[in-house]
């Protein structure tokens, strides 16, 4: 009896939640090893270029711009914070809000990463044509604006 596409197994190789993790991973490990130097995570990194864009932002505007929850990104500031990196501060009219800044250090760590992260994201994309590395980006900003 042959079986309909819906009861055999999907190979991993073909399901797209299964590639993006995977790449995912390839990139992480590309990113830990080209940066490794700095001591500062993808999450941290990103956090910095949220901030060095904005200037200054509350916990719950950065939380939005990384896209993740508040306490994750609370827990990364701080730790940011303790480095010297980022400078918290407390809005008068609302105790428990934090104001975040870059610190002079911060930039400054963040223009010196910027040339190894780069490389991380250029490695994770090295088996593309630079054709298809733009196709590739432009149709995963489509699909992460399509979820909203």
């Amino acid at each position: 009896m042959t079986k309909t596409p819906a009861e055999r197994p999907w190979p991993l190789a073909q399901r797209p939640g299964f590639l993006i993790r995977r790449l995912h991973q390839i990139h992480v490990a590309l990113f830990t090893r080209n940066c490794a130097e700095f001591g500062i995570t993808p999450l941290q990194y990103s956090l910095l270029g949220a901030l060095a864009r904005r200037g200054e932002a509350d916990q719950t505007t950065l939380a939005e711009d990384v896209a993740l929850d508040r306490t994750t990104t609370a827990g990364a500031i701080r730790r940011l914070e303790t480095r010297g990196l980022v400078r918290r501060t407390v809005f008068a009219d609302d105790r428990r809000a934090r104001l975040c800044a870059c610190t002079e250090p911060g930039l400054e760590l963040l223009a010196a990463i910027e040339p190894s992260a780069r490389a991380a994201h250029d490695e994770t994309l090295a088996g593309l044509s630079a054709a298809e590395q733009k196709v590739l980006v432009a149709l995963m900003r489509r699909l992460v604006a399509a979820a909203g």
